[in-house]
Parts: structure tokens; sequence; C-alpha cells
């Protein structure tokens, strides 16, 4: 059975993939968690996790802290925050089944957009907050 982040990480992956409105702002399903050398943008990377014991009494659970990256070069800000919205429809409580593992919730925490060094690249960090308890 994969780690509850793995798992979590896994399920958040396929629905990232499959969510029609995010395919749209992001011309296909470029979810990565380590993008290619080529990647076209936009896309959203899978970033940091930060897991916690979460456990109350007899109940196992888990707290996890998660980034979701999101990468445009479109020019401004707008699709950057249009691929960060798109993140929160797609995860803020979401009905999620990592495998071997109940999700408990999942919300959307914070979101940073900013322009990167390069003056080209715009970078959304998109955090949620989730907790998990094994099956």
């Amino acid at each position: 059975m994969p780690t509850a982040t793995a798992a979590l990480r896994a399920a958040i992956h396929d629905a990232l993939t499959a969510d029609v409105a995010l395919a749209g702002i992001l011309g296909g399903a470029k979810i990565y968690d380590e993008p290619p050398a080529t990647a076209a943008f936009p896309y959203v990377t899978l970033g940091e996790a930060r897991v916690s014991d979460f456990s109350a009494g007899d109940d196992a659970l888990q707290e996890h802290q998660l980034t979701l990256h999101a990468w445009s070069r479109q020019g401004g800000h707008k699709e950057a925050h249009m691929i960060a919205g798109a993140l929160l429809q797609a995860l803020d409580d979401a009905p999620l089944s990592p495998d071997g593992h109940r999700l408990v919730n999942l919300r959307f925490s914070l979101a940073d957009i900013r322009r990167e060094a390069d003056g080209r690249t715009y970078h959304a960090l998109v955090r949620f907050r989730a907790v998990t308890e094994p099956v």
C-alpha cells in the first residue's frame, strides 16, 4: 500500500489531469511531477508536501500541506490567476479516493502569484491542506 502522501498526490494528479476546465486553460492535461525539459507553458507541477501526525485518540490521522505550482509566460498575471482559480475549483473539498486511505477533507489554504526573476515567467503557488486516515 502506498504511503498516504504518495496516494494523495496520485489522486490529485488524476483529478487535475481529468479536469476539463483546467485542461482548457493549460491547452491539455499538462500536470507534471517533474516537467520535461521541453514542457510548453503553461503547465502545473506537483510541489512540496509536509506531513504531520494529526491523530486524535485511536484515530491515526495525518495532516498534509501540499503545494501546487502553476507556470505561465502569457504576459501578465492573468493566466496564472486563471490557473490558480481552476486548481481551487478542481480540488477544494474534492471527493478524492487515495489508494488505501480515506480523505477526511481537502481544503484550499492560500495562493501566492508573482513574477519570477526572469521577468517573463509568472508563478502561482497554490497550497492545500488535507487530512487522511488509513482504511
